[in-house]
Parts: C-alpha cells; structure tokens; sequence
C-alpha cells in the first residue's frame, strides 16, 4: 500500500511535466543519462546528445518510451562545435515541436600540472564544458520567452565552488558555467524562466573512473589511495553522489515549486564545500 501511495504522489508530483520537451546534452552515460531518465519518467519527451550512433542507443530509447508514454530522440552532435549544436537544437524542435527544458550536461576532464598542461587539452575543455552552453541556451532562450515558460539547468560541479590542483581548465570552466547561470538567469526572470547550476561532486561516473589512473601519476598515489584519500576524503558523508539524486534534482527544479529557485548554485557533494 505504501508503495502504491508513494507512486501515486510522485505521478501527482510530475503531472505538470507530461507533454514538455527537453534537450540533455551528454546523456548516453553517467550524471547526463541519470537526469534524461528522470525526466522521462516524468513525462517528458527527451533529445539524448552524446558520441556513438543512434542505434546504439535505440533499445533504450524504445523501453522509456515504451515504459513512460513519451518521445524521445537522439543526436551525436559534437559540442565542441557550434554548428552542430545548432542542428541538434532545430532537430529537437522537429521532433517535438518545442524546448521547454534544457540540461547542459555534456563535459570532459583532463588532470595534469599547469605547466604541462597541453593546450588542445585546455581549448576542448573550455569549448565542451562551457562554450556549448553557452551555444544551447542562447538558441533556446527566444522560444522560452515567447511561451513564457522554461528551465536552463546547468550541470556545474563542486568545482564550480572550490578548486583542485592539476584540473585547471575544468574549474575555470565550471566557474564561468557558475557566472553564466548567473547572467541568464537575471535576464530571463520576468519570462518564467530560471536558470540554475547543480553542482555535484563526485560521482562514480565514466568521466570520475577517467580521472583516477590521471590523479594518481598527477599526485604520485595509488588508485586506491585516490579514491580514499583524494576524492571521497573530499566528501565528509564519504560516499559518492548517485545519478538517481541528480535526476530527482533535477525534475524538481522543472516544477512548479521550484519556479523561484533561480540564479542558484545547488551543491550536491555530501558537504564538501561547507568546510
């Protein structure tokens, strides 16, 4: 019976969602699938964005839709690459006929010391982690106004809050994804619209398992002593951030009830930054 009630209210919960449509940038694995299958199972329609084929992904796609009775479709669109993002964007509008939501989620990493960081390293970075965002919410933010309705959610990161040594380009990108949401939101307040940045910290994701081997030659440690001493001694609750949190995050802030969070920087890292 519990259950039952549970699933009853989560329903009531998401109606307000059924029939929107969203944009999830970097969602074939890891925070960004995470939060596109939060969505859909609140009703709304998805275009998942990530490296690969669509027929890669067609099994999945058919069970969510199947499952929750929403669209979805799918882009490879390089986000380092405005024109592509551009015909990711037009091809969302075909398929659904509207953006109501948009997660800039798509990012990469490299760990390695500032003198010997490699340039093509630093300009992939910043193009991926904060260019594209940048490129998507400026493409999407006239239809938002002239409905009078949407959500830009920003996936920042801890790092957008503190730093790290040897992650140069991605704090500064994470930074400028915090000063970004910031921007837009003021701009786009009087509209319906909000803005904010989720900020999580790490999470056992395919980008994290990257960083590992990297941090460990940066910081002349183990793997082991990585993980323990490096990223969860980051996070006082010493466990990882799930991407089933993020998505419930993230559904909320598309709610009504969130519609006065805005501008905000939204930390989910187990109080890593509260120290």
């Amino acid at each position: 019976m519990q259950a039952t009630d549970a699933t009853l209210e989560r329903s009531k919960l998401n109606r307000n969602l059924r029939g929107k449509s969203a944009i999830v940038t970097g969602s074939t694995s890891g925070i960004g699938l995470g939060i596109a299958r939060a969505l859909t199972e609140a009703g709304v329609n998805v275009m998942f964005n990530g490296f690969g084929s669509s027929s890669d992904f067609d099994r999945l796609r058919k069970a969510l839709e199947d499952d929750n009775r929403i669209k979805t479709a799918f882009s490879g669109a390089d986000m380092s690459k405005e024109s592509e993002i551009a015909d990711m964007i037009e091809e969302a509008r075909t398929a659904f006929g509207h953006i109501d939501i948009l997660v800039n989620n798509a990012g990469i990493q490299h760990v390695e010391a500032i003198e010997t960081f490699p340039v093509s390293k630093w300009n992939a970075i910043i193009a991926i982690d904060l260019s594209a965002a940048f490129h998507t919410i400026r493409a999407v933010v006239p239809e938002m106004k002239a409905r009078g309705w949407g959500r830009i959610i920003n996936i920042a990161s801890a790092h957008a809050l503190v730093a790290s040594p040897y992650k140069s380009a991605y704090v500064a990108a994470k930074h400028g994804i915090l000063g970004l949401t910031k921007t837009v939101a003021l701009e786009v307040a009087e509209y319906g619209i909000t803005a904010n940045a989720v900020c999580p910290g790490y999470v056992l994701t395919p980008l994290v398992e990257k960083q590992i081997p990297e941090t460990a030659k940066a910081r002349m440690l183990t793997e082991a002593q990585v993980v323990r001493d490096v990223l969860l001694h980051a996070q006082p609750t010493r466990k990882f951030v799930t991407t089933e949190e993020l998505g419930d995050l993230a559904v909320f802030l598309c709610q009504d009830g969130a519609k006065s969070i805005t501008g905000a920087a939204l930390p989910v890292e187990g109080g890593w930054t509260a120290r």
